[in-house]
């Protein structure tokens, strides 16, 4: 299942904590994204707001990846979590009653 994570920064996060758990952050997506767990990463292109899709089996798995964060883990951010499903629309187009009336 892939799962879109939004983050949001947390009341009272400062710069410097930041700067203190950035290279460990760095490590641990990386690790992540080695693994296939993170497939894509992404920062807003108007605000510093990361966006990640992972692969996992469910919202609960993706929560308990996202909190070995540093920067989760530290309670500098949270995601928002939204579980994705495929486009269902295209099933109009190749439906086997379709095709069967071409």
């Amino acid at each position: 299942m892939k799962i879109l994570a939004y983050e949001q920064e947390l009341p009272g996060a400062q710069a410097e904590q930041f700067q203190r758990y950035a290279k460990e952050e760095a490590r641990k997506t990386w690790q992540l994204h080695q693994e296939g767990l993170i497939r894509e990463l992404y920062f807003r292109a108007d605000q510093e707001i990361a966006v990640l899709v992972l692969e996992c089996a469910s919202k609960d798995e993706a929560s308990v990846i996202l909190a070995d964060l540093p920067f989760v883990r530290e309670g500098l951010i949270a995601f928002d979590l939204i579980p994705l499903r495929a486009y269902p629309g295209f099933e109009r187009l190749f439906s086997i009653e379709d095709a069967s009336r071409a």
